[in-house]
């Protein structure tokens, strides 16, 4: 899926181009920073400030959760009081005297679901009217491999091609679909990439003219030269004359456009380990998964430009030893209910809970019965969350129908991207019909 016919894009893509030159790269590992090369051509001046676009909401912050390997939605949102449930998983099933039950609290009709028991901090959110269940959520012809099926997600096209979404809406409004020069709004004001935290750069967050930064710890990404020079006069001395710069980025040489880059390569490095060092307002636990979250509220907190960060959990492709209320699936499903809480428990210690909402996600589901190793396969559709004060808290969408399968696998009721459509219309004030290339209806998720 391509959105990009600018005439400008050419010139663009020189830069970009340069920058996966691997040759000037070797010449110039003494001052290049090593995140720069993972990161590839991010960065036009990363960490300047907020973007100027008009019509852009810059208070508001997105934060994408992506489970991966499949999250088993029925054991995640229980249907607690179906005996076909408790048939098909003889050994897995959720007990119902042990689920968080949904449909006392009255919203939106929660019918008969339950949250894992060891979802407790999803639970007193969702008390609290700060989280949204979207149920049956997926796609047309579902493919069951994580990559494949990642791949559509992330580019919310079912070829799996492309763009990422996200990626896509950051070209939108920053540089992208006639706005401009690269990391540059239409009035030269600068716009923040998205961030992602964690081993690898999701293609969600990747579009054609601006890419995201992407590192897993605040060490990892930092300048790796001496900072006690002059980086102006380093970068002169290993690229001699051929560093000067025109002051029009359109017609910059490929050596001042490193030059650029790595100036700012330098301050978004310092800014980022200065953010994350300060000590978070409230405890987190001690895994992995909520030290991204802790990582990015503390971004939010120093008042980053960025409008979008991306974090994972892994671990969730249970074809064995899945677990009930207890075992693999159990521990996952706590880290993650655990450091949501968490995080916006720290976000309102900062008052900034209502600026930021948060969406999560698996690639599928599993399937309906549970296999001869007491886990689940793939499959198909899987309930979304959504987090924050601005959503419309409840359960959305009819429960999953064991009684009308499709092969054994759910029916899918609401496809993925009725969200993402909402997201970027409601939240973050773009026109998702220029991002997604059509409409898609709402589902009412958000009161922003």
């Amino acid at each position: 899926m391509s959105l990009h016919n600018n005439p400008s894009e050419a010139k663009a893509y020189t830069r970009r181009q340069f920058l996966h030159n691997g040759a000037l790269f070797a010449s110039a590992a003494l001052s290049v920073p090593t995140f720069l090369q993972g990161t590839a051509h991010a960065l036009p001046r990363p960490l300047a400030g907020l973007s100027s676009i008009s019509g852009v909401n810059e208070d508001r912050v997105l934060v994408v959760v992506q489970l991966s390997g499949g999250n088993d939605g029925l054991n995640t949102v229980v249907p607690f009081r179906d005996d076909l449930y408790r048939r098909a998983r003889p050994t897995i099933a959720i007990a119902p005297e042990s689920v968080h039950e949904l449909s006392k609290n009255g919203r939106n009709g929660a019918g008969d679901m339950g949250l894992h028991p060891s979802m407790t901090g999803v639970r007193e959110l969702y008390d609290e009217g700060m989280c949204a269940v979207v149920q049956s959520v997926g796609y047309p012809n579902p493919n069951r491999s994580h990559f494949a099926s990642m791949d559509i997600w992330h580019t919310a096209d079912e070829s799996g091609t492309g763009e990422g979404w996200l990626g896509r809406y950051v070209d939108s409004q920053c540089c992208g679909y006639g706005k401009g020069e690269s990391g540059q709004a239409e009035d030269g004001a600068p716009f923040q990439p998205p961030i992602s935290i964690g081993r690898t750069m999701p293609l969600a967050l990747q579009g054609r003219e601006m890419m995201p930064l992407s590192f897993e710890s605040p060490q990892l990404y930092r300048w790796t030269g001496d900072s006690s020079e002059d980086l102006s006069l380093a970068h002169e001395q290993l690229l001699g004359r051929h560093a000067e710069t025109t002051g029009d980025h359109h017609d910059e040489t490929p050596a001042s456009f490193l030059v650029r880059t790595a100036l700012d390569a330098r301050v978004s490095s310092e800014t980022i380990r200065d953010a994350v060092s300060k000590q978070s307002l409230v405890r987190y636990p001690g895994t992995g998964f909520a030290r991204q979250l802790s990582m990015v509220a503390s971004m939010i907190r120093a008042g980053l430009g960025t409008r979008v960060y991306y974090v994972s959990l892994g671990g969730f492709d249970t074809h064995a030893g899945q677990g009930g209320a207890q075992g693999q699936h159990a521990r996952l499903l706590a880290q993650f209910s655990d450091a949501i809480r968490a995080f916006y428990r720290d976000l309102q210690a900062q008052g900034n809970d209502g600026r930021v909402l948060t969406t999560c996600f698996s690639e599928f589901g599993r399937r309906v019965s549970q296999n001869a190793s007491n886990g689940t396969d793939h499959g198909t559709a899987a309930p979304m969350f959504l987090f924050g004060p601005m959503v419309n808290a409840g359960v959305h969408g009819s429960n999953p129908n064991l009684r009308d399968l499709d092969n054994g696998d759910l029916k899918f009721r609401a496809d993925f991207r009725q969200v993402y459509a909402e997201v970027l219309d409601s939240w973050l004030a773009t026109n998702s019909a220029d991002v997604l290339e059509r409409k898609y209806k709402h589902l009412r998720l958000l009161n922003a």
